[in-house]
């Protein structure tokens, strides 16, 4: 039995529907829909609201072993670093006038009362 059935079985023994479920978590009616439907995987926030309106722990739930592990996938292409490094190449040749503008508009920010009492150092020891 997958989580979302095993969801849904817990709910239903609650005798909780769905809406009534959607109203105590704040989550959308379709968004339980397609938890209990095995649709969606949960989020970690969806998990702990739908735990809290039902007072179950459902952390030990999602540790059954009949039920899917979770699965995280980052597939990260050396080619789409390189576009992603010539973009940025690209960008600094054509804006590099603005981006210096920008960065000294930032450091003057930050260091204006440094750069002022150094100034006014200046201006009152000659």
């Amino acid at each position: 039995m997958e989580f979302g059935e095993r969801l849904k079985a817990l709910r239903s023994s609650l005798n909780c529907s769905q809406k009534e479920l959607s109203e105590q978590t704040g989550l959308t009616l379709r968004t339980i829909q397609r938890i209990e439907n095995n649709e969606v995987k949960p989020s970690l926030y969806s998990l702990k609201v739908i735990g809290e309106a039902l007072k179950t722990d459902l952390t030990e739930f999602v540790k059954k072993p009949e039920t899917k592990p979770y699965e995280f996938n980052l597939t990260l292409k050396i080619t789409d670093m390189n576009h992603f490094l010539n973009d940025l190449k690209t960008l600094v040749k054509t804006h590099w006038k603005t981006i210096l503008l920008i960065v000294l508009v930032i450091w003057l920010v930050t260091d204006y009362t440094d750069i002022k009492s150094g100034i006014m150092d200046g201006w009152n020891n000659r």
